[in-house]
């Protein structure tokens, strides 16, 4: 365990795990909010993804602060400072993402809203093993592979979606390009959630090694 004498820290980290695992569970509940319609619940959604990444931003320079003044950690402290702010790359993409659709306002016609959902769904099922597989290198590091390959799966079924969803859009005979040109925008962004725990995930792999040996 990284933080065995350290047990504030290890209490601060679970609860910054906790934000970034929130604000996916909150991206989907505001992706269905908005395409059904709800625009209460859609705003409220987007207001609390604003709240959670300002909370996951003071709990990751808490955090930061702590590692270097009381000198903790110092054999590990790197890969920590790196795979946090990795991890924060993750709780912003999903905001900037949700917080679009509120921008922009995209058209999504009822027969891509399913492609939409189950895009979202397994960027979500990314950002969740990401975060377990964070969980478990702070405590576990030799069960972070159980969680690693679930991330890699989830990534690899959204670009498959994403790709089936663009494709969906561009044949599309009732779509102007323009419209067309935007929901792909959408599509990108969304699949790009997964692209970014991957990166997590990435880090993760390697300072699994690095402990190992």
């Amino acid at each position: 365990m990284i933080f065995k004498k350290t047990k504030k820290l290890e209490m601060q980290t679970d609860q910054f795990l906790d934000k970034v695992s929130e604000a996916g569970l909150t991206f989907l509940v505001g992706v269905k909010a908005y395409l059904n319609d709800d625009k209460e619940e859609f705003e409220h959604q987007i207001e609390k993804m604003r709240i959670l990444e300002n909370d996951a931003d003071f709990l990751r320079k808490k955090i930061e602060i702590q590692l270097y003044t009381d000198t903790l950690i110092p054999e590990s402290r790197g890969d920590v400072l790196a795979l946090l702010e990795t991890t924060d790359d993750v709780v912003d993409i999903i905001k900037y993402t949700l917080v679009e659709f509120s921008v922009q306002v995209p058209n999504i016609p009822k027969e891509f809203h399913e492609q939409f959902l189950k895009l979202s769904d397994h960027v979500i099922q990314a950002v969740e093993e990401m975060v377990s597989a964070m969980r478990s290198f702070l405590r576990d590091p030799l069960g972070v592979r159980n969680y690693l390959h679930k991330v890699y799966h989830h990534e690899k079924e959204a670009d498959h979606l994403a790709e089936k969803l663009k494709r969906g859009i561009f044949a599309s005979e009732s779509l102007d390009l323009s419209e067309k040109i935007h929901l792909r925008y959408f599509a990108l962004h969304v699949d790009m959630i997964a692209d970014y725990s991957e990166n997590v995930a990435d880090r993760l792999s390697i300072y699994t090694i690095k402990r190992s040996i």
